[in-house]
C-alpha cells in the first residue's frame, strides 16, 4: 500500500515514522517576544487590505502551546527566528532568541542583524553563544543586503559556515531590495556564504532554484510554497518540479509556524503530493538540515 500524505496534524508523526525518520527539522519557525509577536499578528489581521488575500493564523496561542504543538508534531529542532525593522533592535531581540533557546532544549539558538555600525559585533557575540542560525528579513527590514555596513556581517557568516534563512523574495509584497539581484550580488562576493532562501524565493522560483544551481552552499526553504492558500497567488510552475528533484540535497523544510493561514500538516502533504519520493522527501524533513547545522558545529 502506497504511503499516504498526512491529512492532519494528529498524522504527521506517523507519517515521519512511515518514512523511516526520527521527526522533522524545520529551519522557519517563530518565536518572538510577545509584543513583538502580536505586531506581527495584527499585521496579518490586515493582510487583505494589505496584500488582498485574507490570512488567519491558525496557530494563535500562547507560547507554551506552541512549543507543545510543535513537539507533538514530530518537530525535533528548530529556530526562533527574529528580525528587526529598525536600528537598535538587532542586539536585544539576539539576547531575546538566545535566552529562549538556552531554557528551550529543541530550539536551536539564532541571531539576526541589521546594517549598524555594531552589527558584526553583536554578532560575533550571538555566534560566541551558540548561534547556528541567523534570519535576514530583507522585506521586512527594508534594508539592502549590498550595505558596506553588512560586508563583515556576510564574511562573518561564511567563515563560521552559519546558515542565513533570508526573506529575499519578493513575496508576499515586494520591498526595495527583494528580488534576485541584490542577494546574489552578496553571493558574489561571498560565495562560501550557507544561504537558505526563504518561501523557496517566492514568486521568483526559476530565478532563486537557478541561483542554487550555480553557488553550491545555496539553498532554499519550502515555507508556504505549495499549499493552497500560496498558489492561488503565486503558484510554483509545474515545469520546475524536477529541478526540486534534481537540487534534493539543497531544500529543507520551513513552515513559518506559528503564523501560517491552515495546519502545519498541510505543508508536508502538498510536498508529498510532488511525488519526487521517499528519498527526497528524508533529505528535505531531516537530513540536509541536519549536515548544514553539523558543518556550524564542526566550524
Amino acid at each position: 500500500m502506497p504511503m499516504l500524505p498526512p491529512d492532519d496534524d494528529e498524522a504527521v508523526p506517523g507519517y515521519l515514522r512511515a518514512l523511516g525518520l526520527p521527526g522533522a527539522i524545520d529551519l522557519h519557525v517563530h518565536f518572538l517576544p510577545d509584543r513583538v509577536l502580536h505586531k506581527v499578528w495584527r499585521y496579518f489581521d490586515g493582510a487583505e487590505q494589505q496584500l488582498g488575500v485574507a490570512w488567519p493564523i491558525t496557530y494563535r496561542w500562547a507560547q507554551p502551546a506552541r512549543l507543545a504543538h510543535l513537539r507533538s508534531l514530530g518537530v525535533l529542532r528548530f529556530p526562533a527566528l527574529v528580525y528587526p525593522h529598525k536600528p537598535g533592535m538587532a542586539r536585544w531581540l539576539n539576547d531575546w532568541a538566545l535566552d529562549f533557546a538556552a531554557v528551550t532544549p529543541d530550539c536551536l539558538p539564532s541571531a539576526t542583524f541589521f546594517p549598524e555600525p555594531d552589527a558584526v559585533d553583536y554578532l560575533t557575540d550571538a555566534l560566541r553563544r551558540g548561534a547556528v542560525v541567523v534570519k535576514s528579513h530583507l522585506q521586512v527590514g527594508g534594508y539592502d543586503p549590498r550595505d558596506p555596513l553588512l560586508d563583515g556581517v556576510w564574511a562573518l557568516l561564511a567563515a563560521h559556515r552559519v546558515p542565513v534563512v533570508c526573506h529575499c523574495g519578493r513575496g508576499p509584497q515586494e520591498g526595495a531590495f527583494t528580488g534576485v539581484g541584490p542577494i546574489t550580488e552578496v553571493l558574489a562576493r561571498h560565495p562560501g556564504l550557507r544561504l537558505v532562501v526563504a518561501h523557496l524565493g517566492m514568486p521568483d522560483y526559476a530565478d532563486f532554484l537557478d541561483l542554487a544551481r550555480r553557488y553550491e552552499h545555496v539553498y532554499l526553504d519550502t515555507t508556504m510554497a505549495f499549499t493552497d492558500f500560496t498558489e492561488r497567488v503565486s503558484p510554483f510552475p509545474p515545469e520546475l518540479v524536477p529541478v526540486l528533484g534534481a537540487l534534493a540535497d539543497r531544500i529543507v523544510l520551513g513552515s513559518d509556524f506559528p503564523n501560517i493561514p491552515y495546519p502545519y500538516a498541510h505543508q508536508l502533504a502538498v510536498l508529498h503530493r510532488l511525488a519526487l519520493g521517499p528519498d527526497w522527501l528524508r533529505a528535505v524533513l531531516h537530513d540536509n538540515a541536519a549536515r548544514l547545522l553539523a558543518d556550524v558545529a564542526d566550524g
